[in-house]
């Protein structure tokens, strides 16, 4: 008998939920899989601040449910979730009405606004997309009017932001936006000292999550950004252009343009609603049993935020973060499919968080990570490479390569004003076109070294043997100072081909564990050498026992290896000079020059080509080149490939 699932929201907790099941059930053609939610894309909430104060593209948050399920068995259905019928097993939509056999409330939370007098009508909130458009644009406004404006007082007034909430949101916001106004002062022609940034929280000290030193650092380096930190203090009420402050049980009006509420959060409309059919706890979560479940319903899970379940041996609910998400999804997806297929047995959770970190700002941030009772602290630059490594193995979980590459993109390659931890090192700021005659001459030169190969006579007969022993006689003459015999007459323009009557001098013999060795040398006294006299190469023994028993032994296998050689060198070389496969041909044309480096070696007047190779590997064809028509094409074709969607294995 067909049987239904149903995950309601497409949040942290619900997209993973809906993966892991629809992987657990493939197999299972009777048992259908949707997740409903309002909007077409899944948003990364915490990264809602990086767009706010412009630090990356609104897009970077965003993620096509689409593609998420691409290739998958699971329906995603865009709809607003009216109310849930418990005893019906239904979920009744503003479109549809949604049946059910299973189950999975993952609709995530809404901002808390305490009963703040105004906080809702007059505030900016920071929980979704939308939110964090508006809250951009807004900011932008207000410096635009503050630079036209020949009012004094009214400048001061638009150019006052308070963030309400010194938890993660609130402090991860008011961070970016101390990193921003010096750019928007910049821009709109403003003294800083008109600006005004006040982060105001009843909590004693900011993130009381972490330890009580990290708190400091944090509020030391806000500080630093000349953010005014207002702890112990209450709102009492937040007008059009005002914020009420309790201070010392007086109340203190402060003109503002902008105040941001992240003060705190409760579970969505619909979870609260649910109220006298299921156990609703503190916040509006819902009381869960050790394997997710509902109190009131074995056939409701909960999964991420919407959950309140204080683990064995703990004191407090697990907290509303996305680890909980990740390993609660993966808890209710493995429950779910137990009881859908009633086979195995049900896992109780019990999570095991690995700490808390929190950016002030895209250059520094405070950590504070590691196993349960073993947690350490690490410095900002470590800290916010933990931070940014954490993100990419979400993505790998629900996008996979498309979605890492693009975060890569957003957060290095393309950061504006520096605004990253590894500052602008990695911004793709060079003109691509200023690599058009470097990327043509590379071509030159490997369809040069292939056609040369053609004339030597590497298609008739085997030459592996004298290049590969010329090469090495070469340099165990100056390992082992002693002059080697060669019958035949070499070159010695190159490594590959050269000989020599002395003993030259030895810069690096280092033996790695027996691994590989690297070799150093010239081929003269250091008095007497100039570039084309150094020689570098890894010996690696393994690619040596390859060669002598496998390629050298057999001419028939050398005239093969070397057609090979040739025909790729001039592949190569016609690729990279027309542009065409640029990326794939500069990949293969730096795999070739590791072959040599770990066979015959290269004189450092030949290394140009390996960093050139590295310069023209990523866009290099797209000008003046013939990847500027054919890569869109292809591109449009392989994202269209089922298996290549599944995978994730295209970028955007």
């Amino acid at each position: 008998m067909a049987k239904k699932i149903i995950i309601i929201g497409a949040g942290y907790a619900g997209i993973l939920t809906a993966k892991k099941l629809a992987k657990g059930l493939k197999k299972h053609s009777d048992i259908s899989i949707t997740i409903i939610d309002k909007k077409p894309f899944h948003t990364m909430l915490t990264e809602l601040h990086e767009v706010a104060a412009d630090r990356v593209d609104e897009d970077s948050i965003r993620i096509s449910l689409k593609k998420v399920f691409a290739g998958r068995k699971v329906e995603v259905k865009l709809d607003t979730v009216n109310s849930i019928d418990y005893k019906g097993k239904n979920v009744v939509g503003q479109k549809e009405i949604y049946p059910y056999d299973y189950l999975v409330i993952a609709a995530g939370s809404k901002p808390e606004f305490y009963g703040v007098k105004g906080a809702e009508e007059y505030s900016h909130t920071l929980w979704s997309y939308e939110d964090a458009i508006i809250l951009k644009d807004h900011i932008q406004s207000e410096f635009r009017k503050a630079s036209c404006t020949t009012d004094d007082s009214e400048r001061k007034r638009l150019l006052t932001f308070y963030v309400v909430g010194a938890g993660f949101t609130g402090i991860e916001m008011i961070g970016e936006l101390a990193e921003y106004v010096p750019i928007l002062c910049e821009k709109f022609d403003i003294e800083k000292s008109d600006v005004t940034l006040v982060n105001v929280d009843g909590l004693s000290r900011p993130i009381p999550n972490l330890p009580e030193k990290l708190s400091e650092k944090v509020a030391k380096r806000l500080e630093k950004m000349s953010v005014q930190l207002l702890m112990q203090t209450m709102v009492s009420s937040i007008g059009n252009d005002y914020i009420e402050l309790k201070i010392d049980e007086k109340i203190v009006k402060k003109p503002t343009g902008t105040v941001i509420w992240a003060a705190g959060i409760q579970s969505t409309n619909i979870v609260k609603e649910s109220a006298g059919e299921l156990e609703i706890t503190r916040g509006g979560r819902i009381q869960v049993d050790s394997y997710l479940r509902s109190t009131k319903a074995d056939n409701v899970f909960v999964a991420g935020d919407n959950m309140y379940y204080i683990p064995k041996g703990e004191e407090h609910p697990v907290p509303q973060m996305v680890e909980n998400c990740e390993q609660s999804a993966d808890v209710v997806a493995e429950n779910v499919i137990c009881a859908v297929i009633s086979k195995g047995e049900m896992e109780v959770y019990k999570p095991a968080f690995h700490g808390v970190m929190v950016s002030i700002g895209g250059r520094y941030g405070v950590a504070y990570v590691g196993l349960p009772n073993h947690f350490f602290s690490l410095p900002s630059f470590f800290a916010m490479f933990a931070k940014h490594f954490i993100n990419i193995i979400y993505f790998i979980q629900v996008l996979g390569w498309n979605k890492v590459f693009s975060y890569i993109k957003h957060e290095f390659f393309t950061i504006r004003n520096c605004r990253s931890f590894v500052g602008g090192h990695f911004s793709n700021r060079t003109p691509s076109f200023l690599l058009v005659t470097l990327r043509i001459w590379l071509g030159a030169v490997w369809l040069f070294e292939g056609i040369m190969k053609i004339v030597e006579g590497w298609f008739i007969a085997p030459k592996l043997s004298e290049f590969f022993g010329g090469a090495n006689a070469w340099y165990d003459s100056i390992l082992n100072a002693s002059i080697p015999t060669v019958a035949d007459t070499v070159s010695s323009a190159t490594v590959e081909n050269g000989t020599a009557d002395y003993v030259g001098t030895i810069l690096l013999n280092f033996d790695f564990l027996g691994l590989f060795k690297v070799i150093f040398v010239s081929g003269k006294a250091m008095a007497d050498s100039t570039l084309s006299d150094y020689a570098f190469r890894l010996n690696v023994p393994l690619m040596n026992w390859f060669t002598d028993h496998l390629i050298l032994p057999n001419g028939n296998v050398q005239i093969a290896m070397q057609v090979f050689i040739v025909l790729a060198e001039i592949a190569i070389g016609l690729a990279l000079m027309g542009g065409l496969f640029t990326s794939l041909s500069a990949g293969f044309s730096l795999i070739l020059q590791f072959m040599f480096v770990c066979t015959t070696g290269l004189y450092l007047s030949t290394f140009w080509m390996v960093f050139a190779g590295i310069a023209v590997l990523i866009g290099a064809g797209r000008t003046f080149g013939l990847d500027y028509y054919a890569l869109p094409r292809i591109k449009k074709y392989w994202k269209r490939l089922p298996f290549v969607r599944k995978l994730y294995i295209y970028n955007d």
